[in-house]
């Protein structure tokens, strides 16, 4: 219902802005924790562990996420780990778009809870590290998935289906359309520039992850930002379809009006480690 809505995304916004501005990062931290947290429970139910195991599986993926924590990985992670994670997303991602639902329940059940611990492990990594960045930095990557997603819908309800007749996942979201892709690719491009633009205009002192990516060349932030919007598809798709094997519309009902965690962060989940890459890789190596 829509009021469910509003009150939920009302409440979610009391917590997440005062923490994420917050002179220091650890607040933010400690809340984007929890919400791993909630995510890792909601993967292990839809992975089909009952309740205790699921609370488990949870709590070990938190403890996990805290143990890096003390090890300083917030502020000097292991040098391979956004490679190695974005190199699963994409091998993964196009092994399961290719082979479908069948591919994935045929993955042992503990495998797909491991699965599923190491990638929300790593996402919480890359967000806390990314706010230990800088607020404009970890604002210009959540910004561009959020708008990846708000263009795709719209490109998608207008055009989908007009231009490419096959849909691009049938088999794991029927609705997604290529036109949908190609509306996002656009709008992130156009909010790329603008933000590039903004932190020149402005002078923020914490550089956006545009902006970086500008001091290697206006193609390579184009190229850059288009291949984000690319995997955050990926993760959307990756989370529809375990879903689709559980035989469930949302990932949880722990978010009333708007389903689960999961289905807020699905995008986020390979597309903020892969921005890290970007970012270590291009711009601070």
């Amino acid at each position: 219902m829509l009021w469910q809505r509003v009150v939920t995304a009302a409440v979610l916004l009391l917590v997440l802005l005062p923490a994420l501005f917050f002179s220091s990062p650890v607040p933010f931290s400690a809340v984007a924790l929890l919400f791993i947290v909630a995510a890792t429970w909601e993967w292990a139910r839809l992975a089909g562990y009952g309740q205790a195991p699921a609370l488990a599986a949870s709590l070990a993926c938190g403890l996990l996420c805290l143990a890096g924590w003390s090890a300083g990985w917030l502020d000097a992670p292991p040098r391979l780990l956004w490679l190695g994670a974005t190199v699963l997303w994409v091998v993964g991602g196009a092994w399961l778009l290719l082979r479908g639902a069948p591919a994935w329940a045929g993955l042992p059940r503990a495998m797909r809870l491991l699965l599923g611990v190491l990638i929300l492990f790593v996402a919480w990594l890359a967000v806390a590290r990314a706010r230990n960045l800088g607020i404009n930095f970890l604002l210009s990557i959540l910004v561009l998935v959020w708008v990846a997603d708000v263009f795709a819908y719209f490109a998608g309800r207008t055009w989908g289906g007009r231009i490419v007749a096959r849909k691009l996942a049938p088999a794991i979201s029927p609705g997604k359309s290529w036109e949908g892709v190609w509306g996002g690719m656009l709008g992130v491009a156009m909010l790329g520039f603008a933000w590039r633009w903004a932190d020149a205009h402005w002078q923020i002192p914490v550089l956006s992850l545009y902006s970086g990516l500008a001091t290697v060349g206006p193609w390579v932030m184009l190229a850059s930002i288009l291949a984000l919007a690319a995997i955050s598809v990926v993760g959307d798709l990756m989370e529809s379809l375990v879903k689709r094997v559980a035989g469930a519309k949302d990932s949880s009902a722990l978010l009333p009006g708007h389903g689960g965690v999961l289905d807020r962060v699905d995008a986020l989940l390979p597309t903020v480690p892969f921005a890290l890459l970007m970012h270590s890789v291009l711009v601070a190596p």
